[in-house]
């Protein structure tokens, strides 16, 4: 059996860290608080603390790594491993590849999370290993990836696969990146619940509304439950937001041809029916060329998959370095 590598996917609240065999296996994986605090410069430290603990306790040796693996969130050079920004970490200007490294005295790759979260999905989750393949995360915002014959997209300031800031509605709501009408507007969580407040407004009699009363708050899983149940209100935001997804499927689809499209993140686990929604929107929108030989399915890794693309990442790396 080759080397392990160690997959990290860096989030907001927890960093999520694991040892992952050649092929992709996980053999040991646990989390550590993000300590975003000054400016976040505890992190990296933290990071490499934690893995020289944990290879102690599994009796392993450095010698035992190939590299180091990195999912960040933010915008990063994947060529240096630079992290020119990441707002919900307080990072700003960061060399985080080099200053891994500089610890660990380990390879160290860096890519963007969402492009993370589309390796692992590709190499051990429903991608299949495909050559072209679009993915989406739905969460809190909308996260996306783009695999072009066999690699991951990162275009000329890392901004290539941002499918959540593709513009769905010129004269939409304004988003967190300046713009307005983003596909994040409208599609995450956050536009979701956003699209419930202007339904209550309009219909103070709403079941929505009694939701609200009785939690004080109002959470994509309220809509899917209460759209369950025959709420029209929420019906009608859940076919609304799909089918805006299945209109930014199809243009992205336009450009890649891809075999694969994938949904992924907390809000696709909303049940088959809400994914059957956005393929059929897909199919309406696409040329038949391209959405005859593409398939739309659920992402199954759930939160594994950054730190398996991440070691996915080393992987493809290093073999590319012996060539």
């Amino acid at each position: 059996m080759g080397k392990m590598i160690i997959g990290v996917d860096i989030g907001g609240t927890t960093i999520k860290i694991g040892i992952i065999d050649n092929i992709g296996n996980i053999l040991d994986k646990w989390e550590v608080p993000t300590n975003s605090t000054n400016a976040g410069t505890s992190i990296i430290s933290d990071i490499w603390k934690s893995v020289s603990a944990s290879l102690d306790q599994n009796n392993m040796t450095k010698e035992a790594i190939e590299g180091i693996g990195i999912g960040a969130p933010g915008f990063i050079d994947m060529d240096s491993g630079h992290v020119f920004e990441a707002v919900n970490i307080g990072w700003k200007n960061t060399p985080l590849s080099e200053e891994l490294r500089t610890v660990s005295e380990l390879p160290v790759f860096v890519t963007n999370d969402a492009n993370a979260a589309v390796l692992g999905e590709n190499w051990k989750g429903a991608g299949g290993n495909a050559k072209n393949l679009v993915a989406l995360t739905l969460g809190t915002g909308v996260g996306g990836g783009i695999i072009v014959n066999g690699d991951i997209m990162n275009g000329e300031s890392g901004m290539a696969g941002e499918i959540g800031h593709t513009t769905v509605d010129p004269d939409g709501i304004l988003c967190n990146c300046g713009r307005r009408g983003c596909l994040e507007t409208i599609a995450s969580a956050t536009g979701m619940v956003r699209q419930a407040k202007a339904k209550m407004e309009q219909n103070p009699e709403s079941r929505l509304v009694s939701r609200y009363n009785a939690s004080g708050r109002i959470t994509a899983k309220d809509i899917f439950e209460l759209g369950d149940e025959g709420d029209v209100s929420c019906k009608e935001i859940i076919a609304y937001t799909a089918d805006v997804l299945g209109l930014a499927v199809a243009n992205a689809a336009t450009i890649i041809n891809p075999s694969k499209v994938l949904i992924g993140g907390g809000v696709s686990r909303a049940g088959v029916q809400f994914i059957e929604l956005i393929e059929d929107a897909f199919h309406r929108y696409a040329l038949p060329r391209v959405s005859n030989v593409c398939e739309l399915k659920s992402a199954k890794l759930g939160n594994d998959a950054g730190i398996i693309g991440a070691a996915f990442l080393v992987k493809q790396k290093m073999e590319n370095l012996t060539f």
